[in-house]
């Protein structure tokens, strides 16, 4: 039986400017994430979490080294992997039901079936009644909203994630984590999630991996221990300050 998850062996990433000479984004990445697991990357601008986010996406080829989702070597885009970006990426010239079917179209499932579970969809994500808004009649959030639905409806195997909250204010973002979390205990999605914020990364995720500078390496891995379902409530207690202080020490430290 194949190895089930996501599997980064040794990847290596290296850049051409302009100039000639050769930027190293990426050195001697390992990184594995099990099926369900939420894993968030933190580090600073440039050390390379984007980068690796569009390796394991299939969007670049890394100069070395290898990805596998469920055992099958990546080597481009797949709809088993879906991304949602910092800005929703919505298509202006069709509705929030039809963004969110539009993946399933490409899939050819049925019209019926596709209203239906757009429809379930936009009503998880608190956007029951805006079906037929166009993108720019929707606020910020309302187009991210509709950006998670597109994602979420197509059931991938993998979620990535490029910082979808960041350009949202503090009480908006934490509406969207929690809504996040809400989706992934009804889908199970397997998620990597990349981050500038240590408390979002603490709330949603199962494990934070904190990147160095460039050249991107690794530098450590650490397990959240408190329960997602309590993640909202531990904001303000000792655990929870604990290890945002070490996290902090560690990415102030880089």
């Amino acid at each position: 039986m194949s190895e089930q998850g996501l599997s980064v062996s040794e990847v290596c990433q290296t850049f051409r400017n302009e100039n000639g000479t050769h930027t190293e984004a990426l050195d001697n990445i390992c990184l594995t994430i099990r099926p369900g697991e939420i894993v968030s990357l933190l580090g600073p601008s440039g050390s390379g979490k984007s980068s690796l986010l569009n390796i394991i996406a299939g969007f670049d080829a890394p100069v070395s080294g290898e990805v596998r989702l469920d055992g099958e070597r990546i080597t481009g885009p797949s709809a088993q992997r879906c991304v949602v970006f910092q800005t929703p990426a919505l298509f202006e010239w069709l509705t929030a039901r039809e963004n969110v079917t539009f993946g399933l179209k490409r899939r050819r499932v049925p019209p019926a079936r596709r209203r239906e579970e757009a429809g379930e969809m936009l009503r998880l994500v608190g956007l029951d009644g805006f079906e037929d808004s166009y993108p720019h009649e929707l606020s910020g959030g309302m187009q991210q909203r509709v950006a998670l639905a597109r994602a979420f409806v197509l059931h991938p195997r993998l979620l990535l994630m490029d910082e979808p909250f960041a350009a949202l204010d503090a009480q908006l973002r934490y509406l969207m984590q929690s809504l996040l979390l809400k989706l992934w205990k009804k889908r199970g999605q397997t998620i990597l999630f990349v981050t500038h914020d240590v408390e979002e990364a603490i709330r949603i995720s199962h494990r934070v991996v904190i990147f160095e500078r460039r050249p991107g390496r690794i530098r450590e891995e650490l397990t959240v221990p408190f329960p997602m379902e309590r993640r909202g409530e531990l904001l303000g207690e000792p655990g929870f300050q604990a290890l945002r202080e070490q996290i902090q020490r560690l990415m102030f430290t880089l």
